[in-house]
């Protein structure tokens, strides 16, 4: 079955940049890479494609990374959607706030790809084959 990430942020340039860190993973193993530029979108996509991997923005448009987490985690229940909130805040709050809606991980931006690339590849159970 294919394994799927889904990246959320609305700053094209972030987006970008995730995709490319993420790119191997496609060609490597056939992940199936998703994006939502905005929270509603990202939960829309959640719930349809079921990814494996979700790396959330906090600060979006519409619904924030928090709102989303916890839709996943409290409301939908989906304890096994593993979910990394990406933020430029790096404030100790935002950590627990994070944790307490049911992320997994946190991520502060910036961010190195190759540290995406490779968290990414040990959540979804993948060798490095480099």
């Amino acid at each position: 079955m294919t394994q799927k990430v889904l990246v959320a942020d609305d700053e094209p340039n972030i987006l970008l940049l995730m995709e490319q860190a993420l790119e191997k993973l496609q060609y490597e193993y056939d992940v199936e890479l998703l994006v939502a530029k905005n929270g509603v979108e990202a939960l829309e996509i959640i719930k349809q494609e079921k990814p494996n991997l979700v790396f959330l923005d906090i600060m979006m448009p519409k619904m924030s990374g928090l709102e989303v987490c916890k839709a996943v985690k409290n409301e939908l229940g989906w304890q096994d959607v593993y979910i990394i909130l990406l933020t430029a805040k790096g404030q100790e709050l935002d950590k627990q706030n994070g944790m307490a809606v049911g992320a997994n991980l946190y991520m502060t931006k910036p961010f190195r790809p190759k540290d995406v690339l490779s968290k990414s590849r040990e959540i979804l159970g993948l060798r490095d084959e480099g």
